[in-house]
């Protein structure tokens, strides 16, 4: 029997896609980034994505949104659950990448317009502070004036967003809605503007149609299983490499007890003298 509470959440990529192919949702969300009002975002369309399966890394490709202004700015919206290392180039080739594709061969530069990437992300990226929200331009590192306005960067991490928060700023309150997690509290904050009642809606519309939640589930449990094996083999590493330090260990006592010198030890075991002496100590 069907579970007729059943919702699906934002911080599974494929609903945050769906989500944003609802040009008002999306006039919502990226009225609240730009701190305007959604009056303003005359008309926004989606574009082909460029972030596919373009790295080793990427063996779940990437389900982003690249969305068109009516003023020409290029934005990429993309939601990431897993804590990803390399996070910060990655954000930067895809932005660089998304700022190139505007040329064509034989092009004045005069036809590159703003380029905005979007992380919102369900992990901590930046551990030392609590602010949930920031947003990157290029500046001046003296004087901090705006060197261009060119390429933007805006982070989103929810897991910073403090418990009870209640604030008039948009943003805040779209992330308090990407991170929602069941359907009382999705209706609750669908109450306090037009564009979360209609992602509300939408939410709920996708969760009915049963190919969508089909679709959701393959995906959410590809995440879930690509998160194992990643952890799984986070833990086989340190596993792997405890022991081979127990046996190099062992290598350094047999050769110093042979009367071999720090420097041979360290040559035939292939570590610095520091490194023997502290094994030694």
């Amino acid at each position: 029997m069907a579970n007729d509470n059943f919702i699906m959440l934002p911080t599974v990529d494929f609903c945050f896609n769906n989500l944003m192919q609802n040009s008002k949702v999306r006039r919502g969300f990226i009225a609240a980034l730009l701190k305007v009002s959604p009056n303003e975002i005359e008309d926004t369309c989606i574009l082909p994505t460029l972030l596919s399966r373009d790295t080793p890394d990427d063996k779940l490709g990437i389900l982003d949104v690249r969305v068109l202004l009516k003023d020409r700015t290029q934005m990429n919206l993309g939601m990431q659950v897993k804590y990803f290392e390399y996070w910060d180039e990655r954000i930067l080739f895809y932005l660089c990448k998304m700022f190139d594709s505007q040329l064509k061969k034989g092009d004045s530069y005069d036809n590159l317009q703003k380029c905005i990437h979007v992380s919102i992300l369900d992990f901590n990226h930046f551990p030392g502070d609590n602010s949930c929200y920031r947003s990157f331009h290029f500046r001046d590192d003296r004087t901090g004036s705006l060197y261009t306005d060119k390429m933007e960067i805006h982070i989103l991490e929810l897991k910073k967003l403090p418990a009870g928060i209640h604030t008039e700023e948009d943003i805040i309150a779209w992330m308090k809605f990407f991170n929602g997690k069941d359907r009382k509290e999705f209706e609750r904050m669908a109450k306090t503007n037009e564009y979360l009642d209609k992602a509300y809606h939408t939410l709920v519309n996708l969760s009915a149609d049963e190919q969508k939640r089909l679709e959701y589930e393959a995906r959410e449990k590809a995440l879930k299983d690509y998160n194992t094996q990643i952890s799984s083999a986070e833990k086989r590493g340190i596993q792997i490499g405890q022991h081979v330090g127990e046996q190099r260990a062992r290598q350094v006592f047999k050769l110093h007890i042979r009367g071999k010198s720090f420097d041979e030890i360290a040559e035939y075991c292939d570590l610095t003298v520091e490194k023997v002496k502290e094994i030694l100590e």
